[in-house]
């Protein structure tokens, strides 16, 4: 007698959510020029896509084109330039597949300024969001010898960075993405810091600092902390040696004094107390979530490129140090679709699946190299020379509440940990499989040439026998001397040794993206990235066309879709068992530990914000940023809910209604509301809080 095999339930079999198709209907679907559908359904997207990325291999198309559609359908997610523009030549013929970018070095001076404007502009149009480092330019009221005159400073250009980047439309629809660098050490750092202040400045940036080992150490022992700029030819007669620094430089101009370590001579314009600037610092980032924090010297130490580029910036949300011109194409794969018996007695992850979905992806990311469609040639060149990719996941905080572990638990740090590493030794495996097949990253296969800077931060290049000047290939300064790739030898040495000897494909294989709209969309609202949900039930402001304010869109988190769809089809949040975590139950030394837990195996860097509760207090705040700096990850970002400041992208409900909104009328009078009522202003119904925030910032009518 034989009995009929019990049905499992994997996370595939819940229904998508209403606001998650509108997403893609809106960012993801391809249209005509009249706006009528091309792709007729989510498959189609997907149709599109892989038929896309099987054409880069030739006459194996027709071998790969089913795989392809295989790990699409099974949780491989292209990032949003991607997902777009891949296939849609002939109805937008020119935009790029590519995310990420960061800018060339900006010369201090104006006509480089104002070319480095132009590229960045184009760089926009074509959908990718660009970094810039503005810590090269001047300081204010430093003397222009061409012009016998003061500058204005950095933060002044960077005010025709903002105006430039909102005017252009970036394509895809949505508004262009950008972040600013600043050095720590720069004598505008202050003014850089506090620059958001202002309402409405700045507003098109992400805003970062490049922190260093030094400057960190300086903080802990509370010593002196020098503001400097290179000294210009013009000053050299003018300046004492007791008023000179020398520090790494990403620029030598002309004339600039250069040591035998390759540093540049800069004249200190101002020495303050290092705890000074760190409390300027913290209590920015508490009360307006940024200047965000990149372990800069971490990042390069880490850099798997550390031979050849000099890292200053990233792209908008961080995820991707890039060096001038760099650019780099992400990829996340959602975590929850290999989940098996979600919420049952016995939960559990497939690993083989997984695997099998991070191989496949591996290798359609670096078809999109063939296709990328970059603006500009230089920026061509960068990512055809390293090939430069970042895949990473998405859906964690759901996948971890779908095998019951509490996000920020012993658990879940020994889970992350566990996905990462799969992610990063699968993806290696490729990298050594594709170079074999398709030939390495041409930076790989290119003689480098030994200097005293790399002997300095590599001493094992010496022990091993090399000196200054010797021709060494890429690949063994990749594979032999890069500290990520002597952490992944520590699994694998036969791997690495291979990769030493035949190359990778390419020289970057993953990061963490923030996933914000591909997690709402084509994730049907799985958690963020590496990030816990942040509510289980919230609203999204997103930007809707014809809208003269952004829109709030109702959303439940997709562990609760699922546990409705398999437990209890009316549960709410009160039904729910303790290890539904959200992100504000996490604490805030948890999300630096999960994020700590991929950042071993992570290549690239994480995208993760540190959520805090409004009341949380300062003394402790500050205490994150030192944990993570103790903790080697390459970058902080925190969160802290402050309506005075901003609302952010996501809202929960409680804290809408809890939040009063004082409008200022014409006639001299106020009207108090609370964020979650609606109000007529201009002929149209608009949320009272993103009103406030339209009206303060300057966007009112202009999405």
């Amino acid at each position: 007698m034989s009995t009929a095999a019990k049905a499992v339930k994997t996370s595939n079999d819940v229904p998508m959510q209403a606001p998650s198709r509108e997403i893609w209907d809106a960012k993801y679907r391809l249209k005509d020029r009249h706006s009528q559908p091309v792709d007729q359904d989510v498959a189609a997207t997907f149709e599109r896509v892989a038929q896309a990325l099987a054409a880069v291999e030739g006459d194996k198309a027709e071998e790969w084109l089913p795989k392809f559609r295989w790990a699409l359908e099974n949780g491989a997610i292209p990032a949003g330039r991607i997902l777009s523009n891949a296939g849609a030549e002939a109805y937008k013929p020119a935009v790029s597949l590519i995310n990420c970018t960061v800018s060339r070095t900006i010369r201090d001076s104006m006509r480089d300024i104002l070319d480095s404007v132009v590229d960045a502009g184009m760089t926009l149009k074509s959908g990718a969001g660009i970094g810039y480092d503005f810590s090269t330019l001047r300081h204010k009221g430093a003397f222009v010898f061409g012009a016998g005159a003061g500058t204005n400073g950095p933060l002044a250009f960077m005010d025709i960075y903002d105006k430039m980047c909102f005017t252009v439309a970036s394509a895809g629809g949505r508004r262009g993405a950008q972040m600013g660098t600043f050095d720590v050490g720069h004598p505008d750092v202050r003014e850089f810091i506090q620059a958001k202040r202002e309402a409405g400045r700045l507003r098109q940036f992400n805003l970062s600092l490049l922190i260093t080992d030094e400057f960190m150490e300086a903080v802990k022992n509370n010593t002196d902390w020098p503001l400097a700029f290179p000294l210009h030819p013009g000053e050299k007669d003018d300046v004492n040696t007791e008023d000179l620094i020398y520090r790494d430089w990403p620029v030598v101009e002309e004339g600039y004094t250069v040591d035998a370590e390759g540093r540049v001579a800069c004249r200190i314009v101002e020495v303050i107390k290092a705890r000074e600037l760190w409390d300027t610092i913290m209590s920015s980032t508490y009360d307006y979530a940024e200047p965000g924090f990149i372990l800069i010297d971490q990042v390069n130490r880490m850099n798997n490129n550390w031979f050849c580029e000099d890292i200053r910036a990233t792209n908008p949300c961080g995820e991707q140090p890039l060096p001038p011109e760099g650019a780099c194409l992400l990829g996340s794969i959602n975590l929850t679709k290999f989940v098996i018996d979600p919420f049952g007695e016995e939960p559990r992850f497939d690993w083989e699946r997984y695997r099998k979905v991070v191989a496949i992806f591996t290798r359609m990311l670096d078809n999109v190299v063939e296709i990328a469609a970059l603006p500009l040639p230089q920026q061509q060149r960068e990512i055809e020379a390293k090939r430069r990719h970042g895949m990473g996941f998405l859906g964690l905080g759901s996948t971890l509440t779908m095998l019951k572990i509490p996000y920020g638990s012993k658990q879940s740090l020994v889970f992350t940990e566990e996905v990462s590493r799969h992610l990063a030794i699968e993806g290696w495996k490729q990298a050594l499989a594709l170079s074999k097949e398709k030939g390495m990253a041409a930076v790989l296969a290119q003689e480098h040439t030994v200097t005293p800077k790399m002997l300095r931060e590599r001493p094992q290049l010496a022990n091993d026998g090399y000196e200054v000047g010797d021709q060494v290939p890429g690949r063994i300064l990749h594979a032999r001397y890069s500290q990520y790739m002597a952490q992944v030898a520590e699994h694998e040495p036969e791997l690495v040794a291979a990769l030493s000897e035949h190359g990778a494909r390419f020289t970057h294989h993953s990061s963490i993206a923030p996933t914000g709209t591909i997690s709402l969309s084509m994730g049907n609202n799985a958690s963020n990235g590496i990030e816990p949900s942040f509510s289980h039930r919230y609203f999204r402001n997103i930007i809707q066309s014809g809208k003269k304010t952004k829109e709030q869109v109702e959303v439940v988190s997709f562990e609760l879709a699922a546990y409705r769809h398999f437990i209890a089809a009316d549960a709410v949040d009160s039904d729910l068992p303790d290890y539904f975590v959200t992100a504000d139950a996490v604490s805030p030394e948890q999300h630096v530990a999960v994020q700590a837990a991929a950042q071993h195996w992570v290549d690239s860097a994480i995208s993760k914000t540190v959520n805090v509760p409004t009341e949380f207090p300062f003394e402790q705040f500050q205490n994150l940023y030192l944990q993570a700096y103790e903790s080697r990850l390459k970058g902080c970002t925190t969160f802290r809910f402050n309506p005075e400041a901003f609302q952010g992208v996501l809202v929960r409900e409680d804290d809408l209604k809890n939040t009063t909104y004082v409008f200022e009328l014409e006639n001299g009078e106020t009207l108090e509301l609370a964020g979650d009522e609606t109000v007529i202003y201009d002929g149209e119904a608009h949320n009272a809080a993103n009103l406030f925030d339209g009206l303060k910032e300057g966007t009112y009518g202009k999405w």
